[in-house]
This record gives structure tokens, C-alpha cells and sequence, in this order.
């Protein structure tokens, strides 16, 4: 396999920080993305290259790898494994002063020491290199479960993205890593989520919370209002004379709870009081007389 320059491809340094390193893959990968160059096979080669090399450089300890190892990165713990077995074979681990392994004993010590096992032909198997990557959605995209493609080291990963996602949250995916050495099993693929709120809401592990305007009259006066939840629209009754940082609770009109078809958090409404500006000389008039029978 021919030597690929990660950093070129992000156009970064390379002392480049972690930092500098997603500034400049987010920055190319809208640049690229397939959704905004349809059929450019050109743009969609270039996004492969980008994920590819972000998934590497990324990842403290596979850049390590990729600085050392380069083209060859992918094997560096077999190589670092292989390199202590022979160390450990001439440090004396058959010396007769301390205690002798039968074959199979020593089979079974080798295997745990490299995390595999051994092939007919007497290789060690090596378990693929894991892939990580970083999966950015909107809030409203975790709201209902949904499917979504991901290109991880250049495969598209067709993934199903439950309701409820938390922001920072990381799942597995067994399988999706590396090729095994050997015969051994592939590694697996670990996404995190950052989810970004453009929302009006806040949101609190499953629930949400919001602010309510509520005009003078309605909050002296009590009356029906109508306000926005999440995926849709509903009547509230205000009470007389509510003070403005009155809390309401609407049950079961929160966030999705994780993988727990049916289940919501609850939503919390803050009203805030708006007083009336801009009055005509009757208005005053009128506020006049109130004050004048409340403070008489």
C-alpha cells in the first residue's frame, strides 16, 4: 500500500494541534460533501480522503502510530507486540530457574499476551485496528430515530441513529474497524455524536425547557394561549394574576428517553411577563384610574 499523506490532504502542519486539526476537516468536509456536489466523483474521492485522514490524525494514539509507522500504521501493535515477544524469548522465559511452560501452556501465555490466537500455521492472529469518528447532528435530527450514512476510512456505513442521542455520547459498532491479521477478527468502529442546538429549547438530559412570552393583560387576566413543544402545538390555560418566572410542567412532552420506545421527559415553560410600551394617552389614562383604586 502506497504511503498516504494525512497532513497534506488536511493542509495542516505537521505539529498542527487538535484543534487545527478539526477546524480543518470540518472546513473541507463541507467543502466536499457529497450533498452539495452531487454526481462530482472527483468532490466524493476528496471526501473519502478527508474522513480517511481525520479518523487518523484525529486520534491521539493512531497518529502516534501514523508518525511512526506510516503507511504501516494500521499493524503498529503487532509490530510493538512481536517486537516484546522477542525481547521477553531472549530475557529467558524458558530458563530453567524459573518454572517451564508446556506447549500448550505456553500457547495459551503467548495468546494473551497478544490478544489473539494461533492459526493452523502457527501465526498469531491480531485483532483490526478500531476506527473512531465523529458523527455532528442537529438536536431535531435525534428527536425520532432515523438512518444515516457515514463514510469512515473510506466505506459508506449505512448506521440507524435512535431517538434520544445524547450530545458526546459514544456507541460501537463491531466489525467495522480494521482487517485482522492472520485471519484475526476486524476491529470495530466507536462514534461519537455532537449534537448542536438551533433549537428555542434547551435540553436536559430528557427534558426540555423553554421561555413563554405572556402579554400584561393575559397574565392579569388569565386566558388560553397557544405555544409551540418540540414536534408540535398546544393549549395552555393561564391562570389569573400568574407572576412572570411562573414554572409549568407539561408531562410527557420532553425529549425521547434512549432506546425506550414511547417514553418522553417533560417539558418546562418559564413565562415571562411583557409589559405594554408605545401607550396612547387613553391607555395611560386608564392605568391612571387602576393605580389610583389599587393605591387609594
Amino acid at each position: 500500500m502506497a504511503f498516504i499523506d494525512y497532513y497534506k490532504i488536511l493542509g495542516i502542519e505537521k505539529k498542527a494541534t487538535q484543534e487545527d486539526i478539526k477546524k480543518a476537516y470540518r472546513k473541507l468536509a463541507r467543502k466536499y460533501h457529497p450533498d452539495l456536489n452531487p454526481n462530482d466523483k472527483e468532490a466524493e474521492k476528496k471526501f473519502k480522503e478527508i474522513n480517511e485522514a481525520n479518523e487518523v490524525l484525529s486520534n491521539t494514539e493512531n497518529r502516534k502510530k501514523y508518525d511512526q509507522y506510516g503507511k504501516d500504521w494500521k499493524h503498529a501493535d503487532e509490530f510493538d507486540k512481536a517486537q516484546q515477544q522477542r525481547q521477553q524469548s531472549r530475557s529467558g522465559y524458558q530458563d530453567q530457574s524459573s518454572r517451564n511452560f508446556s506447549e500448550s501452556e505456553y500457547s495459551d501465555f503467548f495468546e494473551s499476551m497478544f490478544g489473539g490466537g494461533r492459526n493452523r500455521g502457527g501465526n498469531v492472529k491480531f485483532k483490526g485496528q478500531d476506527f473512531h469518528a465523529e458523527l455532528q447532528l442537529e438536536l431535531k435530527d435525534v428527536y425520532e430515530t432515523h438512518k444515516r450514512t457515514l463514510t469512515v476510512n473510506g466505506k459508506n456505513i449505512r448506521l440507524t441513529i435512535p431517538a434520544g442521542v445524547s450530545n458526546a455520547q459514544i456507541i460501537r459498532i463491531k466489525g467495522h474497524g480494521g482487517e485482522g491479521l492472520n485471519g484475526g477478527p476486524n476491529g470495530d468502529l466507536t462514534i461519537q455524536f455532537s449534537i448542536v442546538n438551533h433549537t428555542k429549547f434547551k435540553r436536559d438530559k430528557n427534558d426540555l425547557y423553554a421561555t413563554v412570552d405572556l402579554d400584561l393583560y393575559k397574565a392579569v387576566l388569565g386566558g388560553e394561549i397557544t405555544i409551540d413543544t418540540f414536534d408540535s402545538k398546544v393549549k395552555l390555560n393561564v391562570k389569573p394574576e400568574t407572576q412572570s418566572g411562573t414554572k409549568v410542567k407539561l408531562k410527557g412532552k420532553g425529549f425521547p428517553v434512549y432506546k425506550k420506545d414511547g417514553q418522553l421527559g417533560d417539558l418546562y415553560i418559564t413565562y415571562n411577563v411583557e409589559l405594554p410600551t408605545n401607550l396612547s394617552e387613553k391607555e395611560k389614562e386608564l392605568f391612571n384610574e387602576l393605580a389610583k383604586l389599587r393605591f387609594k
